[in-house]
């Protein structure tokens, strides 16, 4: 688990621009994305962030949304200065 937060995190700040993705079979990760989602409701993670990361319980549909998947825009510029991300 700890390498998927590290991962993760390594994608909102822009070191890499691949996809993190959770394939739910049988709602394995129902508890992690329900923590994930109280942290957006509580104000700890951006809505955009939370959007970045593909969750599905079908093998078609999460290789469809791979194939679409667009990454946020990073929480750091070149200049190692914070770019604001504004809540949805």
């Amino acid at each position: 688990m700890e390498e998927f937060f590290e991962v993760w995190t390594s994608q909102q700040l822009g070191i890499h621009t691949k996809t993190v993705a959770l394939y739910n079979i049988d709602g394995f990760w129902g508890p992690l994305i329900a923590a994930i989602d109280a942290s957006v409701d509580a104000g700890f993670l951006r809505p955009t962030y939370r959007a970045a990361l593909i969750i599905s319980d079908n093998a078609l549909d999460l290789l469809n949304q791979l194939k679409v998947w667009k990454p946020a825009p990073q929480k750091w510029n070149e200049s190692g200065t914070t770019r604001v991300v504004p809540f949805a």
